[in-house]
C-alpha cells in the first residue's frame, strides 16, 4: 500500500482544498427553509464547479475524473459539516443504473438534474415476503399493449417519501425460476395509485417507508433492461449499493475511549476494567484493519486498477463494531443510560443513535449472512448453499420460501 499521494493527486487535493475554501463560508452562511434545501444548494454548487459525481462523463454532468480524484475529494468534503446523505441512494445506485441500462433520451432527461440535485431518486427493491431474498419479491407487473399495470408492496425504502424518482424491481414472468423473470423499470414516485407510508422508527425518525402500487400505469419505454432480465440489472444496482454503504460513520473507538476515561462501569472507572479494555483494543483492531483495507481499494484506485473484494467486508465489520460500541456506551450509563437527549448525553446522543441505526445498517444492502455467503462463495471459493428452489417455477414455490 502507499499512504502518500502521488504529485498529480497532491496537486488535486491542494485543488480541492482551495475550492472549498472558497466556496463552504458562503454556502454556510446561506439561509435556508430546512435541511433538504441546503443539501440541494451545496450539491448544486459542487456541480457547477465540477466536484459533483466526478467519475461520471462530462456529457452527462460529471467531473470526468479518476476514481482516485472522488475519493480525494470525498476526503476533503468529509472535513466539513455538509449533508449528502439526500443523494447518496439516486447517485450512488439508481442513476447510475439508469446511466447502464436506459437509452440516450431518458439519460438527457434525468442524469444532469439528478447530479445538480434538482431531483431525488430512491430504490424500491424489498418486500415484507421476501426478506433479504432480492429474487423473491412478489409485485407484479402486467403488460398490457405498450404500458405496463404495477401491483404489490415495497418496504423499507429509504427516502421515498421525499423523492421524486426511483427504480422498481418487479415480477414480470411466474412461469420461469425466481431470478429469470424480474424486469426494472424507472418510475414518478408522484404518479397515480402509488401511496407512500413512512415507517416509524425506534429512533423516532422516519427515514424508511412502505411503498404500495395499486393498478399503476408505466410505459414500456421506462423499462431499464431487457423483459425478464431484470436479476442482472438488479446486481449491477446492489453492487453500487454495498460500495455506497461500505463503511458505517459515526462512533468509533476513539469516541468511547474518550467517554470510558469518564465512566464508571460496576467496579470503578470504567477504562481501568479489564474486559473493556480487551473489548476496545479489539475494536481499536478492527478499524485499524477497515482503515488498511480502505487504502488497499484507495491504492488500486490510485494505480488505475479495479479494486478487488476487500470492499465486501467493511460492511460486516463495520456495521457490527457500531452496534456494539453504541451498546456497550448505552449500557454502562446504567439507570441514565435510558436517556436520549442530545442536550444531556455524551457526544449529543452519538451513542443512542448508534445503537438505534446499526441493527437496519447490518440489514441495508445484504444482511451479514447474506455478505458472508457472497464472500465465502465468491472470494473464497467454497461450495455454495444447496438451493432447493433453483430449478422451480416462482408461481410453485410456497409463499415465504
Amino acid at each position: 500500500m502507499d499512504f502518500k499521494d502521488s504529485d498529480a493527486e497532491a496537486t488535486y487535493r491542494a485543488a480541492a482544498r482551495a475550492w472549498f475554501d472558497a466556496n463552504i463560508a458562503e454556502h454556510d452562511a446561506g439561509h435556508y427553509p430546512d435541511d433538504m434545501t441546503k443539501a440541494k444548494a451545496w450539491q448544486a454548487r459542487k456541480a457547477a464547479g465540477g466536484y459533483a459525481c466526478i467519475t461520471w462523463p462530462q456529457e452527462w454532468g460529471g467531473g470526468g475524473g479518476t476514481p482516485i480524484e472522488s475519493v480525494i475529494f470525498g476526503q476533503e468534503e468529509a472535513r466539513h459539516a455538509v449533508d449528502g446523505s439526500y443523494f447518496t441512494i439516486g447517485l450512488g445506485m439508481c442513476v447510475p443504473t439508469v446511466m447502464a441500462y436506459a437509452d440516450d433520451a431518458t439519460k438527457r432527461r434525468f442524469v444532469g438534474p439528478a447530479v445538480r440535485g434538482d431531483e431525488i431518486w430512491s430504490q424500491l427493491f424489498s418486500e415484507p415476503a421476501g426478506g433479504s431474498d432480492v429474487a423473491a419479491i412478489r409485485t407484479r407487473a402486467v403488460r398490457d399493449g405498450d404500458d405496463w399495470v404495477i401491483n404489490g408492496q415495497k418496504v423499507w425504502t429509504s427516502g421515498a417519501h421525499y423523492s421524486d424518482y426511483g427504480i422498481v424491481l418487479v415480477r414480470t414472468n411466474p412461469d420461469v425460476p425466481k431470478h429469470q423473470g424480474l424486469t426494472m423499470f424507472w418510475l414518478d414516485l408522484k404518479a397515480p395509485g402509488i401511496e407512500i407510508r413512512p415507517i416509524h422508527q425506534m429512533s423516532g425518525g422516519s427515514s424508511f417507508n412502505e411503498v404500495w402500487f395499486e393498478d399503476v400505469r408505466i410505459s414500456d419505454a421506462q423499462r431499464l433492461g431487457p423483459v425478464d432480465g431484470g436479476w442482472k440489472v438488479a446486481l449491477f444496482t446492489l453492487m453500487n449499493e454495498r460500495l455506497a454503504i461500505g463503511t458505517s460513520g459515526g462512533v468509533g473507538p476513539e469516541d468511547i475511549l474518550a467517554f470510558a476515561a469518564q465512566a464508571n462501569g460496576a467496579d470503578g472507572p470504567l477504562l481501568k476494567d479489564a474486559a473493556f479494555r480487551q473489548t476496545l483494543a479489539d475494536w481499536w483492531v478492527q478499524s485499524e484493519g477497515l482503515r488498511n483495507t480502505r487504502m488497499r481499494t484507495i491504492t488500486a484506485l490510485s494505480k488505475g486498477q479495479v479494486p478487488g473484494p476487500e470492499s465486501s467486508i467493511g460492511k460486516i465489520v463495520a456495521a457490527n463494531q457500531l452496534q456494539a460500541i453504541g451498546n456497550t456506551a448505552v449500557e454502562a450509563g446504567d439507570q441514565y443510560g435510558i436517556i436520549s437527549d442530545p442536550a444531556l448525553t455524551p457526544l449529543k446522543g452519538a451513542f443512542h443513535a448508534a445503537t438505534m441505526w446499526a441493527p437496519g445498517l447490518r440489514i441495508a444492502g445484504g444482511t451479514d449472512e447474506i455478505l458472508k455467503n457472497i464472500i465465502a462463495e465468491r472470494v473464497l471459493g467454497l461450495p455454495g448453499e444447496i438451493r432447493v428452489d433453483k430449478d422451480q417455477a416462482f408461481r410453485d414455490l410456497p409463499v415465504g420460501a
